[in-house]
């Protein structure tokens, strides 16, 4: 039997809800068809299949929320195994091959004659991990004396690679190739600690004996003790999304030193090229918006100060080699980025139908990882709200966010002369580890530029 694991689709992915089946007890599956749908705290993914065999059981059914990655939610029997006995459906499988032949061999072992001297006291069964949860290393079991099914499975040769569709994701951003490594996950898969520990991805050291954390965590109080009377509000249960949202804010807020850069910008250019431009994009159904326009100038002006558009790693500043910008869209439930890649190298017309095709999938959340991860730069717009200003949060790992306000009609001295002119304030948000005031004011100074006069992005 071989169980299939709630996965992990995305980095901060901690639990998901099982949306749909697309198989049932009973059916074939192959590697890569697809068995099912899961809601994660980003969009709805399909879910592909790893191993063969044929569905045993569905032990999580659909609609379940809060399901934890790496819990059984099926199982899979092979060829010519037998199906589960009734009952055991809902336990839970030690997560080791050895675990797995040593139950298959007391399964399918003759029962010993009885005896009349006393049995001597059994081993208590070893408890199975919790979901997720790494097992520790034990001894491989004595092969079976009868040569059955141990000899059977160990006999089969095969060539495929088992590993997570996050794991070969990571590998494959990492030029890795998957038959050099060695899985720890169930019945060796390889997963994604086995990919990053081949990376040197850093782990946290380990605490020393008595010793305390730097920051313990802060006790929140609830409602009730803060003064609040129970039955005085409605309770809204938080989803994975705003979980997610709230804990890595919390720890951008709490861990990466940042400050902010603020300036004005006079917008009326840019207003009347956009104007020129969308009446000669119309025949082609592009309409072109303010914010296309500013997503373009920050990705050229990063271009031209690439020291802005950088990641701080513990080994050194990453200057990443293409502007993958993302911009920050409202939908129901919390906020997502969805990320235009190399938009340096990209057109107006191409941003544009980029950002409204990345939007509209996002408020259906329909985007695939890859489209709101790993960006290295984002934008965020609350103009359309009537914000004037604000300070944002740094998405890391970005070294800076750009939070653009809404253009509206100031007045503006020009030498001795009072005018008036739409005004945009934008604040730039910058992890002083890597951007720091003088990087800062260089792209603000470039990126002004652009958008004051629209002409020069073309230079």
């Amino acid at each position: 039997m071989t169980d299939i694991l709630m996965p992990a689709l995305s980095p901060t992915m901690e639990e998901g809800t099982l949306a749909k089946w697309h198989v049932k007890a009973g059916d074939t599956v192959k590697s890569g068809d697809v068995i099912a749908e899961i809601e994660t705290d980003k969009a709805t993914m399909e879910v592909e299949a790893v191993d063969e065999g044929v569905v045993d059981a569905i032990l999580v059914p659909e609609g379940t929320e809060n399901v934890k990655v790496n819990a059984a939610i099926a199982r899979l029997k092979g060829e010519g195994e037998n199906p589960s006995p009734p009952g055991g459906e809902g336990g839970s499988r030690s997560e080791t091959d050895e675990g797995s032949k040593t139950a298959s061999t007391a399964t399918s072992a003759p029962a010993p004659a009885a005896s009349a001297q006393p049995a001597a006291p059994a081993t208590p069964p070893k408890e199975s991990p919790p979901a997720g949860a790494t097992p520790h290393p034990t001894a491989s079991p004595p092969p079976s004396p009868s040569g059955g099914e141990g000899k059977a499975l160990a006999s089969k040769p095969t060539n495929r690679v088992f590993a997570s569709p996050l794991a070969r994701r990571l590998a494959a951003q990492q030029n890795l190739d998957l038959t050099t490594l060695k899985g720890s996950g169930p019945h060796g898969r390889i997963i994604k600690r086995d990919v990053e520990g081949k990376t040197g991805a850093p782990k946290p050291a380990a605490a020393q004996p008595g010793q305390q954390p730097a920051t313990a965590p802060r006790q929140v109080q609830s409602l009730e003790q803060m003064g609040i009377a129970p039955g005085s509000y409605d309770l809204i249960p938080l989803d994975g999304m705003r979980k997610t949202v709230a804990r890595r804010m919390t720890d951008s807020f709490r861990d990466v030193p940042h400050f902010p850069l603020t300036i004005d910008l006079e917008i009326d250019r840019l207003l009347e090229a956009r104007t020129r431009i969308n009446a000669l994009l119309e025949k082609d159904g592009v309409k072109v918006s303010v914010n296309d326009l500013v997503l373009k100038a920050a990705a050229m002006g990063l271009k031209r100060v690439p020291e802005a558009n950088a990641s701080y790693t513990p080994e050194g500043i990453a200057i990443h080699h293409h502007v993958d910008i993302a911009m920050a869209v409202a939908i129901d439930g919390g906020l997502i980025t969805p990320i235009i890649r190399a938009a340096e190298t990209k057109g107006l017309a191409e941003i544009a139908r980029a950002s409204k095709d990345l939007a509209e999938r996002a408020r259906t959340r329909k985007l695939k990882p890859e489209e709101f991860q790993g960006g290295t730069f984002t934008v965020s717009n609350l103009g359309m709200f009537g914000i004037k200003s604000f300070n944002s949060i740094i998405n890391e790992p970005q070294g800076a966010i750009l939070s653009v306000g809404v253009g509206e009609k100031r007045p503006v001295v020009r030498g001795d002369q009072l005018a008036i002119a739409t005004v945009m304030t934008v604040t730039l948000t910058c992890d002083h580890r890597v951007v720091d005031g003088a990087i800062g004011s260089r792209f603000l100074g470039v990126f002004k530029t652009m958008i004051e006069d629209p002409a020069t992005m073309l230079i």
